[in-house]
């Protein structure tokens, strides 16, 4: 029931005093809340819009003004009844105006209201009551959260964009800057003022300005770009390597206006990528000379792999390497080797020792010179004052090559035409190659100290050998002459003893002079066609005839198996091998002689029942000298037979190999070519 048995004379919205209140279709319509209540705050009028705002009608006399509502603050926090606008008017006969406040109806629904209490007094002056103007804004409040929060959110990110690390720009799609913030002013010197309105390519390189189009039109098709590399230009000129991210930037309808750039300096990265680059290529360097120079013995090739690789480490314009040879007589030669500008070595020839080259070679310590031309005593330094200029010298590295002494044996000598080349890294780099280059040098004289005693110990033993060789035939020539003519007896038993003893002896100088010639690469081999099974079974006898102790037995099923081979070299590989095999089977009987003919390869074996060769002796029983392990004292040699059996197959480009049980027995295997090998003259 609206505004029943009353009425209104007057209504002033906002600030409303009323004379007299009457049902009215005009204010049952109005579209704000309108109550009525006594002082005690029962409800005593209302229209239809207060109707609505409750949820139900009112029950006249009986429901307060606040209609079981909950009352809030407008922050959410509870508002305590009696505090409120409507109870304050009621309580203290004053209106209220325009006080936001949030209420809670019955069914749980939220709305925002503005509350004008206006207290009402009867003619002597008492209140009476109160009209109450409730004007629900929950829609407008909205919209004003929703402004309020968006313009919150606006600030917030100016702020963050202004406060951030990383450069944050905005741009037109004509690549006006439209926003700039502190990181943009410390990154590449302007000030906001100085770039607003400006175009982008102020910071660009004028030959990356090609990049600026390819970007817009990415952000023109909606595409982002993201972590792009590039190049920027600051304000004093400086070039800077960044790391660039595009978004386009949209308007209310979708349309892309502009981008927004993300530019992270990446100075620091590219520092440490160059700089892990640059220390890989460095060890790529480091390692590839070492194993240069330990592949050679030659001086000279080592003074040169040093030279041009400490020259790539530290980007010298141009390097020297002098090394001080000492020969068996005392005598200093003095080698050398030479990267870049090929009059430095004059030079340093002329001055090695005076000036500023005089510490290096004195060992004394490493010279490092940023600018040579600034030294105080340039001008008196011979070496250097007045050269061309096509030789100038600014930058000047130089470092001692000392032995495991402390002895110089050496210099490395460094220049370049440009101020301050050469940093502590580079002096690292040339000291540990100095090292380096001590450590291959001495190994290289070592070498040729050894190669030197060596030549002399295979001329001795190729000396001796042949001198040996003629008293020896001779001794063995006169015994075959006393045996023949003596006759039988004792004493004739004790001379073919002795000239057993002398064959063994002429087949051990034949055999260190074979050595000899091996070690000196001089083996001969003078090659013929014969029939490999006729040799096997003469050998075969022979071998019988002096080892009646042991069976020989040959299986070579082709009667006609021809080779074109080193036919002595091939019956003295076949005799030193059965000859083992008789001397390590003590106890073993026989001796099998086998071979076969495969497509263009022949395979011999000779297997012996003896006492094997453990697996642990078998990769060194080809070996020069060496011996198998635990014989009994009895089986003499000097363990060359092996050696140059061995030498003998590689000679025909052949293989030799054994398999062997201990306590079994072993077999020896010879692989070789049917033919002649085209390159098979001499070892």
């Amino acid at each position: 029931m609206a505004f029943t048995n009353t009425v209104i004379d007057n209504i002033n919205i906002g600030k409303l005093s009323i004379q007299d209140l009457k049902a009215s279709e005009l204010f049952d319509q109005l579209p704000v809340a309108v109550y009525t209540c006594d002082s005690l705050g029962r409800i005593t009028s209302f229209n239809s819009a207060a109707a609505k705002l409750w949820g139900r009608e009112p029950e006249i006399g009986k429901d307060l003004w606040c209609g079981s509502w909950k009352i809030f603050n407008p922050d959410g926090t509870p508002l305590p009844l009696d505090t409120c606008p409507m109870a304050r008017t009621l309580k203290e006969g004053v209106a209220v105006e325009g006080e936001e406040i949030i209420i809670q109806r019955p069914d749980g629904s939220y709305r925002n209201i503005l509350p004008y209490p206006v207290p009402k007094f009867d003619a002597g002056g008492t209140l009476i009551g109160a009209i109450i103007t409730l004007i629900d804004f929950t829609g407008i409040a909205r919209d004003i959260a929703f402004q309020k929060k968006a313009d919150e959110n606006q600030a917030l990110l100016a702020a963050i964009v202004d406060t951030s690390d990383d450069t944050i720009i905005s741009k037109t799609l004509q690549g006006m800057i439209t926003s700039w913030n502190k990181a943009a002013e410390r990154m590449f010197g302007y000030t906001k003022e100085e770039v607003l309105g400006k175009h982008i390519s102020l910071l660009i390189p004028p030959a990356r300005l090609r990049e600026e189009e390819v970007i817009i039109g990415n952000i023109s098709k909606g595409n982002k770009v993201d972590h792009f590399e590039t190049i920027r230009i600051a304000k004093n000129g400086r070039e800077i390597p960044i790391s660039l991210s595009v978004s386009p930037v949209k308007d209310s309808t979708g349309k892309i206006i502009g981008a927004s750039k993300v530019a992270r300096d990446i100075t620091l990265q590219k520092q440490t990528e160059n700089r892990l680059h640059r220390d890989v290529k460095n060890l790529e360097i480091l390692n590839a000379l070492g194993k240069k120079i330990t592949a050679t013995m030659d001086a000279r090739v080592i003074l040169q792999k040093i030279t041009d690789a400490t020259m790539q480490l530290t980007g010298a314009g141009f390097g020297i390497f002098f090394y001080n040879k000492i020969d068996e007589k005392g005598v200093v030669n003095t080698l050398y080797a030479s990267s870049g500008n090929p009059e430095a070595i004059e030079l340093f020839k002329t001055h090695g020792n005076t000036g500023i080259f005089h510490s290096p070679f004195n060992g004394e310590k490493i010279i490092k010179i940023d600018q040579v031309t600034s030294e105080p005593g340039y001008s008196k330094d011979k070496p250097l004052y007045g050269m061309p200029l096509h030789f100038a010298i600014e930058s000047y590295l130089a470092l001692p090559v000392l032995s495991t002494s402390g002895v110089v044996i050496g210099g490395l000598f460094f220049g370049h035409p440009e101020p301050g080349k050469f940093t502590e890294e580079h002096e690292l780099l040339a000291s540990a190659i100095a090292v380096q280059a001590m450590v291959a040098l001495e190994n290289a004289k070592l070498y040729e100290e050894i190669r030197a005693l060596n030549l002399m110990k295979d001329e001795f033993i190729g000396m001796a050998s042949h001198e040996l060789k003629t008293p020896v035939t001779s001794i063995k020539g006169y015994l075959q002459i006393v045996e023949r003519n003596m006759p039988e007896g004792k004493s004739k038993a004790f001379v073919s003893k002795a000239s057993l003893q002398v064959s063994k002896l002429t087949s051990l100088i034949s055999d260190l002079l074979d050595v000899s010639k091996i070690e000196a690469g001089k083996l001969p081999f003078s090659y013929t066609v014969f029939n490999l099974r006729v040799l096997l079974n003469d050998i075969k006898d022979i071998m019988q005839y002096t080892n009646s102790s042991h069976t020989m037995k040959l299986l070579c099923p082709d009667k006609l198996l021809m080779i074109e081979a080193d036919k002595q070299r091939f019956e003295q590989l076949i005799i030193n091998l059965v000859s083992n095999a008789v001397k390590y089977s003590p106890d073993g009987q026989k001796v099998i002689i086998r071979a076969k003919a495969s497509g263009d390869r022949i395979i011999i074996s000779i297997q012996d029942f003896g006492i094997g060769i453990a697996a642990d002796q078998l990769k060194r029983i080809f070996s020069r000298f060496h011996r198998v392990e635990n014989l009994a004292g009895h089986m003499s040699g000097l363990g060359i037979g092996l050696y140059i059996s061995q030498e003998i197959v590689n000679g025909h480009q052949g293989k030799l190999w054994v398999k062997s049980i201990p306590g079994k027995g072993s077999t020896f295997f010879i692989e070789m070519p049917v033919r002649r090998p085209l390159n098979g003259v001499h070892l």
